[in-house]
């Protein structure tokens, strides 16, 4: 969730349950000033308003409404508002393993990425990240964002990557469909068939026409209106499916078809 703009300084900050993920921090500062710091992790942040004026490394940057900044870790940098207006900004902490130590020079080089579909991804990420039982949308998000990333600071953000082939999409489907109740980490599945979380998902995605994660959804919610025709309680069909919660259940099975699965169980009737 957005941190409201109301007129204060206001910070909000989780810890996801998304792999690679540490932290997750939304805020609106106006007098604050962050003084020279590092971090351990990669820093993607996303200024949703107002501009930020950071010094890294040795040189002095800036950071504009609507564009990604990459800030890599170890390296000490500061931050504050460029006018009496702050900015709001949102920000995704990266755990160094998911990213190639090579690029940190290039990061240090040219930290701002002025790119709208980078930035809409972003805020895609974002979104996944806030909504709970979401981790494999968060994940596969995770993995185009840095897959962009990386494609800016190898100096070919345009290169759409080495694709997979269908026949990985394909085991990627039935791996999938296997372990649909208790899910799967896209970086473990990656793993398993020996190609990036990134290529994984775009050749899913191209094969089939939808990412991973709307796949395992689509095919939840259906496991989940037979266990409703054949009288299983909705509480219990949420769990037994894959979803965390009915909740969780009820948000996904209204989208896809327009009804509750209280409503949908009783029309059999």
């Amino acid at each position: 969730m957005d941190v409201p703009d109301t007129g204060g300084e206001r910070v909000r900050a989780w810890r996801p349950a998304v792999p690679g993920v540490s932290e997750v921090l939304h805020a609106r500062f106006v007098a604050h000033a962050y003084p020279a710091h590092t971090h351990d992790e990669w820093t993607l942040l996303l200024v949703d308003s107002g501009a930020v004026r950071y010094d890294l490394g040795r040189d002095q940057h800036g950071a504009l409404s609507g564009q990604v900044t990459v800030l890599p870790p170890q390296v000490a940098h500061t931050g504050r508002a460029v006018s009496d207006a702050g900015f709001r900004k949102r920000v995704v902490y990266v755990e160094p393993a998911l990213v190639p130590p090579e690029l940190t020079g290039r990061a240090v080089d040219t930290p701002a990425l002025p790119d709208p579909l980078l930035a809409s991804r972003v805020g895609q990420l974002h979104r996944a990240l806030a909504t709970p039982g979401d981790e494999l949308e968060a994940e596969s998000r995770l993995a185009l964002v840095l897959g962009r990333v990386a494609e800016h600071l190898r100096g070919r953000p345009a290169a759409p990557g080495e694709p997979a082939g269908r026949a990985v999409a394909a085991d990627l489907r039935d791996l999938l469909d296997a372990t649909l109740a208790e899910g799967i980490a896209l970086a473990d599945a990656a793993r398993l068939l020996g190609v990036h979380p990134d290529s994984l998902v775009r050749a899913f995605s191209r094969t089939f026409g939808l990412p991973p994660h709307r796949y395992v959804i689509g095919r939840r919610v259906d496991a989940a209106r037979h266990r409703l025709l054949a009288g299983e309680p909705p509480a219990e069909v949420a769990t037994a499916v894959g979803f965390c919660d009915q909740a969780h259940l009820n948000r996904h099975f209204r989208r896809l078809l327009g009804t509750t699965p209280s409503r949908y169980a009783r029309s059999a009737a």
